[in-house]
């Protein structure tokens, strides 16, 4: 329906009315759909009749909730408490402007049933972190009902209207519990009883509890609660695991015979020898019964011995052997094994060594003696000796010519950035200047988009060194990149040089750069009476000399 709202201010031209009237203990909130002129984008628009010190309370915390940055509550953009009793001219109003979310509501999608637990973990999660980053903040958002939640295209989850007029702690908990109760039964025709995952029907009536003892101590132990994976199969049930005092399941080890008490020593005491099982004795005639001898034991007199064989191996010499002569060839042949050794490492080593130092004067003292005898081979005091020099910052040679410079907004949605008073930027007069628009919120340009920029146009390919910029509100945050071609996307051109700019700030390039265009990339504004904003006086290209 088309908006008749009177008394906001000419930058918000409403559209549609969103929703029911809100009636409050100060007066009546209406929710518009309107248009930012100046940003040229969509805003949602609330406005509290009447204006004055009755919304004062209200715009209090509208200007709590816009320090707050999270994709799950909508961003506070403006707000103004307006004027008693004038209310219908232009800026009279009390409103809060937020950030638009499209999106399908939460209500729209439970229509149609409940929603899968993976869902409903995320949606919930997330809602419950932003609203418990508010907390943290100090604030109660308030207005956490399915009309106001918004599953926005990308997967995330929004809400609108932050924050309402009235809130408390322990009611975000409150509607939280109902949020998902919700989605575990969905709404309309489609609803069915409250079932699913029990941890999250658990939670939900915890949420929802009143009881003391029983219901959840803030929204950041909900989003905690949903953040844990589900605990999948079946528990093991019987003697094998029991409940301790604090609810943690502990595994019981089955309890073994003792068969052996431990023995306590007396100091400088020796330990206990096991004793040695008794031996056996040599049967002999006929075989004990099995039963005798144990389940695996064999009567030695059972087992046939084939006979042996003591004719000598002929490859072995049988003089010395038989003559018992062995004995001393063995020692012989371990002590000379012994005295290889002992002689033979250390002329390893040694032969180690020698090499080493042959490597040593052949190769390091070579090169010392072919640097003695070149005559100006010594590494001076201006080249050194690894030939590694740092390259050395560009000579600045004349200033270029500027041809032509045009605003580089690349991220922009449409809205000129003061397009026309680019030339001021390089006319050679630094008190004229060019500046971009007032953003609010965030020096981050609102956090709406990463930059803005003028390129500029040399005319041709020079060699560059730096460029001056002069900015008679120092503070601004800048990148200098540079291009041959007149790049569409700032990924065309190449950062050179960054900093921030004072009244007169020099930014001198590492090494000379080729090139025909450069981009002046304001990267952060300064905080300003109407936003934040940046302003460029002067910019001076120069070339390498």
């Amino acid at each position: 329906m088309a908006s008749t709202t009177t008394g906001l201010p000419d930058r918000y031209r409403p559209l549609d009315q969103i929703g029911p009237d809100e009636t409050t203990p100060t007066g009546v909130i209406q929710c518009w759909r309107a248009k930012d002129r100046v940003l040229n984008r969509d805003v949602a628009v609330r406005v509290h009749t009447p204006a004055g010190p009755a919304a004062h309370t209200w715009i209090t915390r509208a200007l709590t909730a816009g320090g707050l940055a999270t994709p799950a509550l909508a961003m506070v953009y403006d707000a103004s408490e307006g004027r008693a009793g004038d209310d219908t001219s232009p800026g009279g109003a009390a409103y809060v402007v937020n950030e638009w979310i499209d999106g399908e509501t939460l209500a729209d999608r439970l229509r149609s049933g409940p929603m899968p637990e993976r869902e409903v973990r995320l949606v919930l999660r997330r809602l419950a972190e932003g609203v418990a980053e508010a907390h943290r903040a100090g604030l109660a958002v308030g207005g956490l009902s399915l009309d106001n939640v918004v599953l926005r295209p990308n997967g995330l989850v929004g809400l609108r209207a932050v924050p309402a007029a009235a809130g408390t702690f322990d009611g975000d908990v409150t509607a939280l519990g109902e949020l998902l109760e919700a989605c575990l039964t969905g709404t309309g025709p489609s609803a069915q009883k409250l079932s699913g995952p029990s941890d999250l029907v658990a939670l939900a009536r915890r949420a929802r509890s009143s009881e003391p003892g029983q219901g959840l101590s803030s929204v950041a132990a909900m989003a905690a609660l949903l953040a844990e994976r589900p605990r999948g199969g079946s528990t093991q049930t019987g003697s094998s695991r029991s409940d301790d005092g604090d609810g943690k399941r502990r595994r019981l080890r089955k309890a073994e015979p003792d068969t052996e008490s431990p023995v306590r020593l007396e100091p400088g005491a020796l330990p206990p020898v096991p004793p040695v099982p008794a031996v056996r004795p040599v049967t002999s005639g006929a075989p004990l019964p099995p039963g005798a001898l144990g389940g695996d034991t064999i009567d030695a007199s059972a087992i046939e011995v084939p006979e042996r064989d003591d004719e000598p191996f002929g490859m072995l010499p049988d003089d010395d052997r038989a003559s018992g002569q062995d004995d001393g060839y063995d020692d012989q042949d371990g002590a000379g094994r012994h005295r290889l050794l002992v002689v033979g490492l250390p002329l390893l080593a040694l032969a180690v060594v020698i090499g080493l130092a042959f490597w040593f004067g052949s190769s390091v003292l070579s090169v010392t003696g072919s640097v003695d005898d070149t005559e100006g081979s010594l590494p001076s005091s201006s080249a050194p000796a690894g030939g590694s020099a740092e390259p050395e910052e560009p000579t600045a040679g004349p200033t270029a010519e500027i041809s032509s410079g045009a605003v580089f907004d690349p991220f922009g949605d449409g809205e000129p950035e003061n397009d026309d008073d680019v030339p001021l930027t390089y006319d050679g007069d630094p008190g004229t200047t060019w500046s971009t628009l007032a953003y609010r919120g965030s020096p981050a340009f609102g956090n709406l988009k990463p930059g803005v920029g003028i390129l500029y146009d040399l005319g041709d390919s020079q060699s560059l060194s730096g460029v001056t910029i002069a900015s008679p509100v120092p503070g601004a945050t800048v990148e200098v990149r540079t291009g041959e071609g007149e790049g569409q996307a700032l990924e065309d051109f190449e950062v050179v040089t960054d900093g921030t700019l004072g009244d007169s700030t020099e930014l001198t390039f590492e090494e000379a750069v080729t090139a025909r265009y450069v981009l002046v990339w304001v990267t952060g504004l300064v905080d300003g009476a109407d936003g934040f904003s940046a302003q460029i006086g002067e910019v001076e290209v120069s070339t390498a000399g």
